[in-house]
């Protein structure tokens, strides 16, 4: 896990033109997405698409990557970040469920797009934090199939694989006025054109949504609260 430095980031989206500032708080953000074989020792099953131990672990919906993160606190010592209620909780499926986050819990969980845009950006003020053949995984390098985590340049500091290899799923919802539990990803894939990975680039899918192009990495609060809007 890296530790990041509070701070504040400016969120926009292109669609609604629409832009607002949120104060960050200190948090920790894991260098990588999580592999397939982190997410195999946790939960016993490999999804993914593609197959390797140091590959991103992907067609890995939403409410996965919440139940992975409850899990991998479980196993660490943790207090789960997450409670799930509904008939989610012993079916495994997401019919009829819902979920709070306890933001006063140590344990691992999704981070906040304000957080991910954050930590993308590492005091950078452009697109990308680097060239983006150096740092991305993308349409233009990747010969259209998903790459280990961290055979890129990371960060100034010390993220790899923010931009390209596989989308993020973030803990925040998109637009629940047009788009309803749809939730926001960010970092852009494999199979995405350049203009896709984009530190600002914010793009949505529902919840349940799985494909082999998103994946998540898992955060911690070290201070009650997560991120702050004003």
């Amino acid at each position: 896990m890296v530790a990041v430095p509070p701070g504040r980031v400016t969120l926009s989206d292109r669609r609604t033109q629409r832009s607002w500032p949120v104060e960050v708080a200190p948090y920790e953000l894991a260098a990588f997405p999580v592999t397939q074989a982190l997410y195999a020792q946790i939960t016993g099953r490999r999804p993914s698409a593609a197959h390797g131990d140091r590959l991103p672990v992907e067609s890995v919906s939403w409410w996965d990557a919440v139940r992975f993160c409850n899990a991998l606190s479980e196993r660490d010592g943790f207090v789960p970040a997450y409670r799930l209620h509904g008939e989610g909780d012993d079916e495994g499926t997401e019919r009829g469920e819902s979920v709070e986050w306890d933001r006063a819990a140590d344990g691992y969980r999704l981070p906040t797009e304000a957080e991910w845009e954050h930590a993308c950006r590492a005091g950078t003020a452009g697109p990308h934090y680097g060239p983006l053949d150096e740092i991305a995984w993308y349409r233009g390098n990747s010969d259209e199939r998903i790459h280990d985590v961290g055979g890129k340049l990371p960060n100034p500091w010390g993220l790899h694989d923010m931009l390209g290899n596989v989308w993020d799923w973030c803990w925040d919802v998109y637009d629940p006025e047009v788009y309803g539990s749809y939730r926001v990803l960010r970092g852009g894939g494999w199979f995405d054109e350049h203009w896709s990975c984009r530190a600002s680039a914010r793009r949505r899918s529902h919840p349940t949504f799985r494909v082999d192009d998103v994946g998540f990495r898992v955060a911690r609060s070290l201070t009650a609260g997560g991120d702050v809007r004003p």
